[in-house]
């Protein structure tokens, strides 16, 4: 939940900024997750591009799961991301 204002600063500077050096310079292992079925950020133009640009990035991509997985497949991210931790 958010301000309408906040919200859309949000957006406007995230869909305006140009993170690809950024990425570039992270040597960590690194995990992308997206879902396929996002509807307000497109996973061609975002986690596969990110993946492919961080030196240690892992791509992990879940079927049919929105924008919003975090909350609605918390069981299963959270799942993920200990495996991810641990490895």
């Amino acid at each position: 939940m958010g301000g309408a204002k906040a919200q859309y600063d949000c957006v406007k500077a995230l869909s305006e900024t140009d993170f690809t050096e950024d990425l570039k310079v992270i040597d960590v292992p690194t995990l992308v997750m997206h879902g396929d079925d996002d509807q307000i950020v497109p996973i061609a133009d975002s986690a596969l591009l990110s993946a492919k640009l961080l030196k240690k990035g892992t791509l992990k991509v879940f079927e049919k799961f929105p924008h919003g997985m975090c909350t609605t497949h918390a069981e299963v991210i959270n799942a993920e991301l200990l495996r991810f931790f641990r490895s």
